[in-house]
């Protein structure tokens, strides 16, 4: 769906470019056919953009003489909003686009600012620094991130296939609740059909996503982010950790989020939580158990009862460490 989009954007790129380009020439440029090529046309046409056709043997299509695209007329904290925005979601994985589409995008929105602005951005995109790395896209294809975002807008029911990740190919209608971003990956989080209930679904493993005919209902209160969280939380790991805690759901939520560990009251009216952690591995546990600072008790597995007293035993050590001259 977005492909067309981008060619039309494309052609008019190259027609401001200048001169009188042949249809065999915007073909082969486009990777499209002659045909297209015309029905491109008609949609700059449609929008206003002067473009005429040059006839005879040397004939095409050019635009206008004097033609130019209107400015982008921003204000300082509205450019200001669309460049950070643009390199923060590249940064946080979120960017489905290459890094090449990205880097392309930053440098159109700067070539038609205002010379002055734009020399304050480039101050500001290279002096910041962050204090968290940059992570990789683990790119969702752009077009079926659009397809079921738009699905769970209109409540569309969509068929996908999807991978799994043992690697197991699938394919399913699903109702769409809503798509959520977290640490670097887009979710779908939807009604499976095939399985009777709500699935999370990672999407740069759905291979294709299209739109059915059907539409559905939403169940009300239902909190797609919250969902995913939960999703992932529950999802099987190597390890099933259990924790009793002496302390406040907020406290315990600072170091362990909810995409981490689920929460259950033991008894009510007392101060102990259990915490339930799936992971695959364990030594990442014991630090944060000792950055809450509050009594606990390990419940199972006895290995992560070992790696607590290996911890505690080497933070005595440092303690008991003399300076030396």
């Amino acid at each position: 769906m977005t492909r067309p989009i981008a060619r039309v954007l494309a052609l008019l790129e190259i027609l401001q470019s200048g001169g009188t380009r042949t249809v065999a020439e915007l073909a082969e440029r486009l990777d499209v056919d002659e045909r297209t090529v015309r029905r491109y046309v008609g949609h700059l046409l449609d929008l206003d953009i002067p473009v005429r056709s040059v006839r005879g043997r040397h004939g095409g299509y050019r635009l206008s003489p004097g033609y130019r695209m209107p400015p982008l007329m921003l204000t300082d904290e509205e450019a200001l909003a669309v460049l950070l925005g643009l390199v923060a979601g590249r940064r946080a994985g979120l960017i489905t686009t290459s890094v090449a589409a990205a880097e392309s995008a930053v440098a159109k929105v700067r070539r038609v600012l205002p010379e002055a602005l734009g020399r304050r951005l480039d101050a500001l995109l290279e002096i910041a620094d962050f204090t968290t790395p940059a992570r990789s896209a683990l790119t969702a294809e752009t077009g079926i991130l659009l397809t079921v975002a738009e699905a769970a807008r209109e409540r569309r029911t969509v068929e996908i296939a999807y991978v799994a990740g043992h690697g197991g190919a699938s394919e399913r209608v699903v109702h769409p609740y809503g798509v959520v971003a977290h640490s670097g990956r887009w979710y779908l989080t939807a009604f499976d059909s095939a399985g009777g209930q709500v699935r999370t679904f990672r999407v740069d493993r759905i291979t294709t996503a299209v739109m059915l005919a059907g539409t559905f209902g939403t169940p009300v209160g239902f909190d797609p982010a919250q969902q995913v969280l939960t999703a992932l939380a529950e999802a099987p790991y190597q390890h099933e950790v259990s924790v009793r805690i002496h302390s406040t759901p907020e406290q315990i939520r600072s170091v362990f989020p909810p995409s981490v560990a689920t929460l259950e009251e033991i008894d009510p009216g007392t101060s102990w939580l259990r915490a339930r952690i799936r992971a695959q591995r364990l030594d990442w546990i014991p630090p944060l158990l000792a950055a809450l600072d509050r009594p606990f008790v390990v419940e199972h597995p006895d290995t992560l009862r070992d790696l607590v007293r290996a911890l505690a035993g080497r933070l005595a050590g440092h303690a008991d460490a003399r300076q030396e001259d």
